[in-house]
């Protein structure tokens, strides 16, 4: 075979392939359907109320505006911390927006949109304990005992920095910091934004320095390989960042 027959072969080919036949924003647009997957357990970005069925949160805020934004009606998809990126991979949603953070390791299988808010990790106690749990080499003694939720950066960051901790993975994040007013564990370290929105909801519990975090993070929604749909989600939010919509919904939920 000639080498212009061989190209136009492999050209043909390439344009024939799955990956270059997928357009996410077509899908989605054709569907007339938005499916967003979401945890369901994770305030003030998603929580599944389990006697409605509704979920709230400023990320399904967000959501039913990205909908509303593509001229389609939003499903919300159920999923998990630890099965999100295996749901992501089998195309189980569209795009996942539930407070999450940006990790590399993710970032290996999927796409971020821009960062929409800037966070780090942080402890919670109860607060007549507060004092115990400043710093990491405190957190990090085998008489503390560590609460966490499964699969995501906070188990994460629990057994990278805190590995002689007394850890126990506590499977319903909806009811963990219960485990702490409780007096079962005696902190947690999760996100500086759920630390402060939990001691609004439980005045026994303070969030420790949330404004000076262990680290740095950032929340954004995780996409699919589509670059065509990751510039769209960007130009929206970058949209709702300029004209006071992200705004407006973040104080309803975070707080001036």
């Amino acid at each position: 075979m000639k080498a212009p027959t061989i190209a136009a072969a492999c050209l043909a080919a390439l344009l024939l392939s799955p990956a270059a036949q997928a357009d996410r924003l077509d899908d989605i647009l054709a569907r007339g359907e938005l499916r967003v997957g979401t945890t369901g357990d994770y305030l003030p970005f998603s929580r599944l109320d389990p006697a409605s069925g509704q979920y709230r949160g400023l990320d399904i805020d967000m959501a039913a505006d990205l909908a509303r934004a593509l001229g389609v009606k939003l499903q919300l998809v159920a999923t998990s911390w630890p099965t999100l990126m295996r749901d992501q991979r089998d195309g189980k949603f569209d795009i996942a927006m539930s407070g999450i953070s940006i990790s590399l390791e993710r970032q290996k299988q999927a796409l971020y949109s821009a960062a929409y808010l800037n966070d780090g990790k942080t402890p919670i106690a109860r607060c007549d304990n507060a004092a115990r749990f400043q710093t990491l080499e405190q957190l990090n003694r085998k008489q503390t005992r560590l609460v966490v939720n499964p699969g995501g950066t906070n188990e994460r960051f629990a057994r990278q920095h805190l590995p002689d901790a007394d850890l126990t993975v506590f499977p319903d994040n909806n009811r963990i910091f219960q485990q702490i007013i409780d007096g079962k564990a005696d902190a947690m370290v999760t996100d500086a934004v759920e630390t402060r929105y939990q001691q609004k909801l439980h005045p026994e519990l303070c969030a420790i320095h949330p404004d000076k975090p262990f680290d740095f993070s950032q929340k954004a929604y995780l996409l699919p390989n589509d670059w065509r749909w990751k510039a769209w989600v960007d130009q929206w939010l970058s949209q709702r960042m300029q004209d006071g919509g992200f705004a407006r919904l973040s104080a309803k939920w975070l707080g001036q």
